[in-house]
């Protein structure tokens, strides 16, 4: 059984994969790291070329009227965006403080079911620009954004803007 997280202290950093990533792996070492995730109902994550794909249940994440709760979805998009720099860089073979410097959403329909999140580099040649600006600079930023899906029906699209430290 591991210690409980403690405010101040770092949680140790996941070992680099030593080929492609293990998902699963990822996010029992996440939920550790970041004890709310264990209450999101993040059901898998799966990567598909520049896009990390999560599937979430409704449920953890219920408001009063019986659907998705704002901050709940605000919260998972967030993560999201951190998750996906942090595989990318995991990816390139290094680690890396990852933060949110700015996020935003717009909410266009109710969540009424499970669904996924869909998250992504705003621009094709974000992860080129990244790269650039860590190979110069040693630290730099990528925009993403995440779109929210139930079914078919887009709910939710958030974007935000992480950067990596130096």
């Amino acid at each position: 059984m591991t210690t409980p997280r403690q405010p101040g202290v770092p949680h140790p950093r996941l070992p680099l994969p030593k080929g492609p990533e293990d998902l699963t792996a990822f996010q029992q070492w996440l939920g550790e790291a970041i004890p709310m995730v264990n209450t999101l109902g993040i059901k898998g994550m799966a990567q598909q070329h520049d896009t990390l794909i999560w599937e979430l249940a409704l449920t953890p994440s219920l408001n009063d009227k019986g659907t998705g709760f704002g901050g709940a979805l605000t919260a998972q998009t967030t993560l999201q965006g951190w998750c996906w720099v942090t595989l990318w860089l995991r990816a390139q073979g290094t680690s890396r403080d990852v933060v949110v410097a700015e996020a935003s959403q717009r909410f266009i329909a109710p969540v009424t079911d499970d669904y996924r999140l869909v998250c992504a580099p705003s621009e094709p040649e974000g992860p080129a620009k990244l790269t650039a600006k860590l190979d110069e600079r040693g630290k730099g930023r990528i925009a993403l954004t995440q779109q929210l899906y139930c079914g078919e029906t887009l709910c939710l699209e958030a974007n935000g803007s992480y950067a990596v430290l130096p």
